[in-house]
């Protein structure tokens, strides 16, 4: 599980989070929603610990995830644009996380199965199409169990067998106990995965419950048009104030 309190950030003059306070419970699908702008990746890159946030507090299983590794231990991520070594192949890289883990993954195999990346293991990461390679985060983010899941747009360029792949996989993780945040622009694959919503807009929690609560409070039937009407609702509120 997540904890985030009093969660703040700034790049120089912006306030990109603004005293965010979230809970992320364990066996949970969580979609954190919300415009271009709205905090939305820097609030990911704070529990990920690639952005030290001014003020507030993560907790990641009971374990402080500000300034420490520890908490992250568990944790995987895949990226929606991951940067790779153009040199490397995907199993050089498999093996790579693996030294880095002292550890060896029991499932690295099986995931090449079912992702059919098998002809593309000894193929330099530069050669590899976009969707190829998001198989490889895919593998990367699954390949340890994580009890801490983030995905960022997981779907974008995967082919529709392999994005079959990935739900079965994200649903079997939360089966498992996972705790689980996806950010997609793919709302239909949000309202199949995701039970809750969280939606952010210029770094404030405006809206935290279940997508059935969701859709019930804007009288839509879409997560879509929910979100477009979150959105308007926000921006007359800020016109207001």
């Amino acid at each position: 599980m997540i904890d985030i309190s009093a969660l703040s950030k700034s790049f120089k003059q912006s306030k990109v989070l603004r005293d965010v306070s979230v809970h992320f419970p364990d066996q949970s699908v969580t979609a954190v929603i919300g415009p271009n702008g709205s905090g939305k990746t820097t609030l990911m890159k704070c529990i990920l610990g690639l952005v030290r946030p001014d003020h507030g507090s993560i907790s990641i299983n009971g374990i402080s995830a500000v300034g420490s590794a520890n908490g992250r231990k568990e944790l995987g991520y895949m990226s929606q644009i991951a940067q790779y070594p153009d040199n490397l192949t995907p199993l050089d890289l498999f093996a790579m996380i693996e030294r880095v883990r002292s550890t060896t993954s029991t499932r690295t195999t099986l995931l090449i199965d079912q992702f059919d990346l098998g002809p593309h293991l000894k193929k330099p990461m530069r050669t590899l199409s976009g969707g190829t390679r998001q198989k490889v985060g895919a593998i990367i983010a699954l390949m340890f169990e994580p009890r801490v899941l983030l995905l960022d747009e997981p779907t974008a360029g995967l082919d529709p067998i392999s994005t079959g792949v990935l739900k079965d996989l994200i649903i079997e993780t939360r089966a498992k106990g996972a705790t689980i945040l996806i950010t997609s622009h793919i709302l239909s694959e949000i309202q199949e995965l995701a039970e809750r919503a969280i939606f952010l807009h210029e770094g404030t929690t405006v809206f935290d419950g279940t997508v059935a609560s969701l859709l019930e409070r804007t009288g839509e039937d879409s997560l879509e048009r929910s979100i477009a009407t979150m959105m308007i609702e926000a921006q007359q509120t800020k016109r207001a104030s």
